[in-house]
């Protein structure tokens, strides 16, 4: 039989409750153990007494679904379940520490801090979405860190699996969300787009950074609707020592068209992690918002208010993938360069939301002391990331100058560039071959390191009469 009312000394399913750690809107948590297990975990349970809100019970329905489907470290770790028709709950790992909620006093936090949390959080979010999950509900109480520094993201009883029922879309119209942290197209009913999550963290972002939400703390229907319309105030009015390669970041996140949020949480994360290498546009340096004829024309334009459907979430993610271009300046021939430029060419092409990393590996000696300085008297890491550049600058149109260049100085090129790729979770790399020598065929190949153990595509470039790889 069903139990509405729940107690420590308890046990259900074998899970025996030892205390409750939270209650909120829908449901509490009770920290329980069960004989044989020694990991910490948490058992879910939802609110269904008398006058609970059927939105309860819906979304974690859901969230019962989607659970068991997502692995990985950004996740807590799926236990077990029971049905609303014994008793409903969900057992999951219980992540140590606490959430990103009691930083809010601290706020506003130093910039530096509020970009490594933001790109630990777009990295969680790459992993769920190519899970093909859209979380919709990011904000400060969803989010905690692992020990070793990965992002987890909590509660999924709002989120939209892509290849599930819909449930919370089919039985209810009114969009279910945290007000201050929802998308505009969550207002038109979208719910299959990930730039979503996007438009969420950048809440999360601007408040981090000013300690002043974007869009206020308003819960009524009609004042979330002027985010259809209306741009939130930029964040340097607010501070103007922020960096504008953050209020990029920021601003780009928050924009009311998802279309120009990132294609990807993989270029987000990119970005927070390399803010040198971010594009600067005008919204960088914005102290005012969009002026009145540009709110009016977003205001009666019909196709603002008539929802629209998004791709597939993981369609979505392939159209806006980073591409990484590896090339051995120091030692490959022209023609190799000139193919490999052609075939970087070719795939930006199919790409049109793609950035494109550009890398060249400054070798280290294993055993000899290595001097900064060549034989002109140059750095050497200045002088081949100028020469990166050059090299280059014929594909910067083609990636829409969504371009970065990276130099890594390493004693194993083959590791630093599976190190950069797994790192900024890069979709596709592209090398190039190079002649035979000695040293090939005593340590193998680069290309081949790479191809072999990459977790993304490879493609390897060799010229029409090529020989072997060094």
């Amino acid at each position: 039989m069903v139990q509405t009312y729940l107690e420590a000394g308890q046990t259900i399913a074998g899970f025996h409750l030892e205390a409750r750690v939270h209650k909120g809107g829908m449901a509490s948590l009770w920290r329980v153990t069960r004989p044989g297990e020694t990991a910490p975990m948490l058992l879910k349970a939802p609110f269904i007494g008398e006058g609970s809100d059927p939105a309860a019970i819906v979304s974690f329905e859901m969230e019962q679904a989607i659970l068991p489907r997502l692995t990985g470290p950004h996740v807590p770790r799926f236990v077990a379940a029971g049905s609303f028709d014994t008793q409903p709950h969900l057992v999951m790992e219980e992540i140590p520490g606490t959430s990103l909620y009691p930083r809010l006093p601290d706020l506003p936090l130093p910039y530096e801090e509020v970009a490594r949390i933001g790109h630990a959080i777009a990295l969680a979010l790459d992993d769920v979405h190519r899970q093909h999950v859209v979380h919709h509900d990011i904000k400060p109480s969803n989010i905690m860190f692992r020990p070793t520094g990965e992002a987890v993201l909590l509660d999924f009883g709002l989120a939209f699996h892509e290849q599930l029922p819909d449930l919370l879309q089919e039985e209810f119209r009114v969009p279910y969300g945290t007000a201050p942290y929802m998308a505009p197209e969550r207002l038109n009913n979208v719910r299959n787009d990930p730039r979503s999550d996007f438009f969420s963290l950048g809440v999360l972002l601007y408040f981090f950074a000013t300690a002043v939400r974007p869009f206020g703390e308003g819960e009524r229907l009609s004042s979330m609707r002027q985010r259809l319309w209306r741009d939130p105030h930029p964040p340097r009015r607010l501070r103007p020592d922020l960096p504008p390669w953050l209020q990029e970041i920021i601003l780009r996140c928050l924009d009311i068209d998802p279309a120009w949020r990132y294609g990807s949480a993989a270029l987000l994360a990119f970005d927070l992690a390399h803010p040198d290498e971010v594009k600067l546009t005008a919204r960088s340096e914005k102290l005012r918002r969009d002026p009145l004829s540009a709110v009016i024309r977003r205001r009666f334009n019909p196709e603002r208010t008539t929802p629209t459907e998004a791709a597939p979430v993981t369609a979505q993610l392939d159209n806006a993938p980073l591409v990484l271009v590896a090339i051995d300046l120091s030692g490959s021939s022209p023609t190799i360069d000139a193919e490999l430029q052609i075939a970087a060419r070719r795939l930006l092409a199919t790409l049109p939301g793609a950035r494109l990393a550009c890398l060249s590996v400054l070798k280290l000696a294993r055993i000899a002391i290595d001097t900064t300085l060549d034989d002109e008297g140059r750095n050497k890491h200045v002088e081949l990331l100028a020469r990166l550049r050059h090299w280059s600058a014929p594909l910067a149109a083609t990636a829409g100058g969504q371009v970065s260049y990276h130099v890594i100085e390493a004693v194993d090129p083959a590791k630093a560039i599976l190190d950069f790729a797994a790192a900024n979770k890069v979709a596709h790399v592209l090398l190039g071959a190079r002649q035979s020598s000695l040293r090939k065929s005593l340590l193998g190949s680069v290309s081949a390191e790479v191809a072999a153990h990459a977790g993304c595509s490879v493609t390897i470039v060799r010229p029409r009469d090529y020989g072997e790889e060094k």
